[in-house]
C-alpha cells in the first residue's frame, strides 16, 4: 500500500477514534450530570410515611405538597428539599457546625475556627429540647424525609454533581444522616448575616487607634438619620409607647469615657468576622423592601403586600419555593401555607396562608457588642477580681489533611472572638483606655443575642398557621433572632407592622454617644447588658392612619425608646417607595410590581448639581453633558439615561476613593446610603479635612479639586472600558451579575468546572440605595453586582391565586436541570410568575405529579 494512502488511513482512524472518544466522553458527561436529577412523576415508596402524599410541580418545578397529617407534610417537604437541593443543605450544615473542612479540605479551616469559637451548633443543640413538642416533631419529620431520600442513594454522586467533582480532590466523603439540629443551626447563620453594627463598631475602634482619625472625623462618617426628610416606618400617630421604668433606667444611665482602642485585638476580631463565609450577605446592600397597602387604597378593595429581600446573589438562589397543604385543615394538620423557605428548614419563612400574609425586612437592630477584655493567663479582669476563663478544646477534621486543634475561651460576655484569628498571638499587648496606656494582654469578646437558646423555630410554625393579627403577634413574640421588620395583611382587610426580636438594654460606652456605638470595657460590669426590651414595648401598629406601611431598613420610629440601633439604612429606598405609592389614587397589583423594578437614584441630583458646576476640559465635558437633564434613572439598556448612569456611577466611585483615601481598604467607602448622607454633608463643607488628599504633602485640597479629578478620571476610565463616545455607554455593560456556586464557582477552581455551575454576564439596572437594589461596592475595582433582590413577591389578599412571585435563579440546585436557571430571565425583567395556591389553581398549573406512599402501600386512585 502506498505510504500516502496508509497515512491517510491512519489519520482517518485517529479522527474516528477521537470522535468516538468525544462522543463517549459527552455521553459520560451527560450521564454524570443527569445522574442526580430527581424523579418528579410516578410513584415512590418513602420510609416513615403514614399515608399517601401527592407532590405536584408547575412549569418551574415548584412543588405543592398534599398530605393528611402534619408529620407526613413535613416528611415530604424534607424528601423534596433533598431531591432539589441536598448539596446546598449539606454545605450549610457543615458551615454552621464549623465542619466545612471535612467537605472542602484545608480551605475551610479558617471559617471553621471562627464558627467553632462562636459555637453555633452547640447553641442549636441546647435549643432543641426547649422547643415546643410539635416543633420538635415537625423538625424530626423533616429530617426523616431527608434521610429517606438519602437511603435511596448508592453513593454521594447520586445526590449531587458536586460530590462527584469533590471526590477527585477529596475522595471518600460519606454523607451523614440529617438531624433536627442541622435545621436549627441554619437559623444561627441567618441571624449572623442579618445582625447589624458589628462591623461599624469594630471599624470605629480601629479608626481611633493612636488618634489617627479624630473623634469628630469619625463621627462625620456615621451621621444621624435624616428624620426631617426620610420618614421612619411608624409615625407618632401610629405608635405611642408607654415608657417603662426599665427603659427609663437604660436611657438615663451615665456612659464612660471614649474607648480609643483598635490595636491588634480589634484587628484580630475583624479578621475573624471576615473569615466567615457569606451565606445570606453582608455590607451596605444587605437589606430589603417590603410594603403593605390597605384595601381603601387599592384597586382590589383588599390589601396588597410586596416583599423583595436584598441578599447575596449566587447559584442556586438562597430561597426555595414551596406550597404546603393539609388536605383537610384540622388541629392535627393545621397548615395551608405557601411561600419562600430555606433548603434544610421546614415550613415557610415568607409568604401567606389562607388567612394572612407577611413579609420581612432586616431591622438592623444592634444585637451584638464587642468587649475589650484584660486577660491574665487563664483568667480575665472583672470588677477588680480575676475570673477564670471558660475553656474548651475543639478538633477540626480536615479532608485530605491533618486535624487542627483549637482552644475556645469564653468570658461572661461571650466567646473571645479575637482568638479565632491567627494573629491573636500578637494582639493587644497595649491599649489606651481613658487616655492611659495599660500594659496587659487584651482580647475582644462578642456578646450576641443568637448565642442564647431561643424559640425562633417555634415562631416559624406559629406564623405559618396564624389566622389573625393577634395570632400573628403571638408568633412574632417568639421570633428572637434575627430581629426583623414584620409587615402583615389579612383577608379581613387589616394591615399592620411589628418589630420582633431580642433587643439588648445597655448603657453607652462614651459620653454623648448612643449605646453600643463603641466597644465597651469588659472589666467593668456596668457596661453589661441589662436584659432585653419587653415584646410589649417594641414598635407595632395595626391599620395605621396613612393606609400603608413601608419598610426598607429605614428607622422604625423617631423615638429613642426603646433603643434599637444607630445604624439604620438612611431611607432613600423607603422614601422613593412612599412617593410612588402616594402618587397613585389607587394602587393596583401591577403597580406594586412596577415599584419593585424602579431604578431611580434619588440621591444623584444632589451630587449632580455640584458636578455640573465644575469647569472641565472639552474631552471631559462631552461626558459631563450626560448629567444635564438626567433624572437619576439607572436602566441597563441602550438609552441616554443608561449612558448617564454609567458616567455618574464612575464619577461616584472615583469621588469616594479620592475623598476617603486614608481609610483602610477593608473599611472603604462602599457607596451605600450612609455614604450618600456623608457626601451630602461634606459638599456643604468644601474645606473639610476629608477632602484633603493625603498623598500630596504640602497641598491641601478642597472639594472642587476632588470633584474635578473624579469627573476627569471617570471619563478616562469609561473611555477605556466602553469606548470614546459617551452617548454609546451603557450602565448594564458595567453593572453585571455573575452568579457563582458557593464552592465550585470560585477562582481557585479550574475554569471548565466553574463553567458547569456558574452563570454570568447578566446586565442589570438599578444600584445601591435604589428600589431595584442591585448593589455594587464602590470601594472595589469595578461595578459588579454584589447583592440584590433575592426574590420578589406581591400577594393579593382579595384573591390569593392572583399573587405573583419569582426567584432569582430557579428551584433546582442541579446544574443543567431544567429548573436550575429557568427564572433568571423573568427575575431580570421584573416579570414575576403566577403563584397558584388553591386546589383548582394548583391543578391547572401542574405539569408533573409524584405520589409518595409508605413502603408496601398501593397508591390511591
Amino acid at each position: 500500500m502506498p505510504r500516502a494512502h496508509l497515512a491517510r488511513r491512519i489519520a482517518l482512524s485517529v479522527v474516528v477514534l477521537v470522535v468516538l472518544a468525544l462522543v463517549a466522553m459527552t455521553i459520560l458527561a451527560v450521564s454524570t450530570i443527569r445522574r442526580p436529577f430527581p424523579e418528579m412523576s410516578g410513584e415512590l415508596e418513602v420510609e416513615g410515611l403514614s399515608g399517601q402524599v401527592n407532590v405536584t410541580r408547575d412549569a418551574r418545578g415548584v412543588p405543592t405538597i398534599y398530605a393528611d397529617t402534619a408529620a407526613d407534610l413535613f416528611r415530604a417537604q424534607g424528601y423534596v428539599s433533598a431531591q432539589d437541593r441536598f448539596f446546598e443543605m449539606d454545605l450549610r450544615r457543615h458551615t454552621t457546625a464549623g465542619r466545612l473542612s471535612e467537605l472542602v479540605g484545608e480551605a475551610g479551616v479558617e471559617a471553621d475556627r471562627v464558627i467553632r469559637t462562636m459555637g453555633w451548633r452547640r447553641v442549636a443543640e441546647q435549643e432543641l429540647p426547649t422547643l415546643a413538642p410539635e416543633t420538635r416533631q415537625y423538625l424530626q419529620a423533616y429530617a426523616d424525609g431527608v434521610n429517606a431520600y438519602l437511603k435511596q442513594a448508592e453513593s454521594p454522586a447520586d445526590l449531587a454533581l458536586e460530590y462527584q467533582v469533590l471526590d477527585w480532590s477529596v475522595p471518600g466523603y460519606r454523607v451523614e444522616p440529617w438531624t433536627p439540629v442541622d435545621s436549627l443551626a441554619w437559623l444561627k447563620a441567618m441571624a449572623w448575616d442579618l445582625r447589624a453594627d458589628y462591623e461599624d463598631e469594630l471599624a470605629r475602634a480601629r479608626l481611633s487607634r493612636g488618634g489617627r482619625t479624630s473623634e469628630k472625623q469619625i463621627n462625620l462618617l456615621y451621621p444621624p438619620y435624616p428624620f426631617d426628610r426620610h420618614r421612619p416606618i411608624l409615625s407618632e400617630r401610629d405608635w405611642d409607647p408607654t415608657a417603662t421604668p426599665e427603659l427609663e433606667q437604660a436611657a438615663a444611665a451615665t456612659p464612660t469615657s471614649l474607648l480609643k482602642q483598635g490595636q491588634a485585638a480589634f484587628d484580630a476580631a475583624a479578621a475573624a468576622v471576615d473569615a466567615i463565609p457569606t451565606l445570606l450577605g453582608k455590607g451596605d446592600g444587605i437589606g430589603s423592601n417590603s410594603w403593605v397597602v390597605s384595601g381603601d387604597r387599592t384597586t382590589t378593595g383588599k390589601p396588597l403586600l410586596a416583599n423583595d429581600p436584598h441578599l447575596t446573589l449566587g447559584i442556586p438562589s438562597i430561597w426555595t419555593q414551596v406550597n404546603l397543604q393539609c388536605r383537610t385543615v384540622s388541629p392535627q394538620c393545621p397548615f395551608q401555607v405557601s411561600g419562600f423557605s430555606f433548603s434544610g428548614l421546614p415550613g415557610v419563612i415568607i409568604g401567606h396562608n389562607a388567612k394572612i400574609a407577611w413579609g420581612f425586612t432586616n431591622l438592623g437592630a444592634d444585637v451584638t457588642d464587642f468587649y475589650l477584655e484584660q486577660l491574665n493567663e487563664d483568667s480575665y479582669l472583672r470588677d477588680g477580681e480575676q475570673v477564670e476563663l471558660d475553656t474548651r478544646t475543639e478538633t477540626i477534621k480536615v479532608a485530605g489533611g491533618a486535624d487542627v486543634q483549637i482552644t475556645v475561651r469564653n468570658t461572661v460576655h461571650g466567646p473571645i472572638l479575637s482568638d479565632a484569628s491567627p494573629a491573636v498571638a500578637e494582639s493587644g499587648d497595649q491599649s489606651a483606655v481613658r487616655g492611659v496606656t495599660q500594659s496587659n494582654r487584651f482580647a475582644v469578646s462578642l456578646a450576641w443575642t443568637a448565642l442564647t437558646p431561643n424559640k425562633t423555630a417555634d415562631a416559624i410554625f406559629r406564623l405559618n398557621k396564624a389566622g389573625s393579627w393577634r395570632e400573628f403577634r403571638a408568633a412574632a413574640a417568639l421570633f428572637a433572632v434575627p430581629s426583623q421588620n414584620l409587615i402583615y395583611a389579612d383577608t379581613d382587610g387589616h394591615i399592620g407592622y411589628q418589630t420582633p426580636g431580642l433587643i439588648p438594654i445597655r448603657r453607652s460606652a462614651t459620653p454623648g454617644a448612643v449605646p453600643g456605638f463603641w466597644p465597651a470595657p469588659g472589666w467593668d460590669s456596668q457596661w453589661d447588658w441589662r436584659g432585653f426590651v419587653r415584646f410589649e414595648d417594641l414598635p407595632h401598629a395595626l391599620d395605621p392612619e396613612e393606609g400603608f406601611v413601608v419598610t426598607a431598613n429605614q428607622a422604625v420610629t423617631a423615638r429613642q425608646k426603646p433603643f434599637l440601633t444607630s445604624e439604620w439604612d438612611y431611607g432613600f429606598r423607603a422614601e422613593r417607595i412612599r412617593t410612588l405609592l402616594a402618587g397613585a389614587a389607587k394602587v393596583s397589583p401591577e403597580r406594586m410590581v412596577q415599584i419593585q423594578g424602579d431604578v431611580r437614584n434619588t440621591f444623584a441630583p444632589v451630587l449632580v448639581e455640584h458636578l455640573l458646576g465644575v469647569e472641565v476640559d472639552d474631552f471631559t465635558a462631552q461626558a459631563q453633558l450626560l448629567l444635564r437633564d438626567w433624572d437619576g434613572s439607572q436602566p441597563a439598556d441602550k438609552t441616554r439615561d443608561s449612558a448617564s448612569a454609567a458616567y455618574y456611577n464612575a464619577v461616584w466611585r472615583h469621588l469616594l476613593e479620592y475623598t476617603f483615601d486614608e481609610l483602610p481598604p477593608d473599611i472603604g467607602a462602599s457607596g451605600g446610603s450612609r455614604w450618600m448622607i456623608v457626601m451630602e454633608q461634606l459638599l456643604k463643607e468644601p474645606k473639610n479635612a476629608w477632602w484633603d488628599d493625603k498623598t500630596t504633602p504640602g497641598v491641601t485640597e478642597e472639594s472642587r479639586e476632588i470633584l474635578k479629578r473624579a469627573l476627569v478620571d471617570a471619563r478616562l476610565d469609561l473611555a477605556r472600558k466602553l469606548g470614546k463616545v459617551p452617548a454609546t455607554w451603557r450602565w448594564g455593560r458595567l453593572h453585571q451579575l455573575n452568579l457563582e456556586h458557593p464552592v465550585l464557582g470560585q477562582e481557585s477552581v479550574p475554569g471548565f468546572i466553574r463553567d458547569l455551575f456558574n452563570r454570568g454576564g447578566i446586565e442589570l439596572g438599578g444600584g445601591s440605595s435604589i428600589v431595584n437594589a442591585n448593589s455594587w461596592d464602590a470601594s472595589s475595582a469595578g461595578y459588579e453586582v454584589t447583592s440584590g433582590p433575592s426574590m420578589r413577591m406581591v400577594i393579593d389578599l382579595d384573591n390569593l391565586d392572583r399573587s405573583v412571585w419569582v426567584n432569582a435563579t430557579g428551584q433546582s440546585g442541579h446544574p443543567y436541570n431544567a429548573h436550575y436557571t429557568d427564572q433568571i430571565d423573568a427575575w431580570v425583567a421584573n416579570e414575576p410568575f403566577p403563584w397558584p395556591f388553591g386546589t383548582e389553581a394548583v391543578a391547572a398549573a401542574a405539569e408533573e405529579e409524584l405520589t409518595l406512599v409508605p413502603p408496601g402501600q398501593v397508591p390511591n386512585g
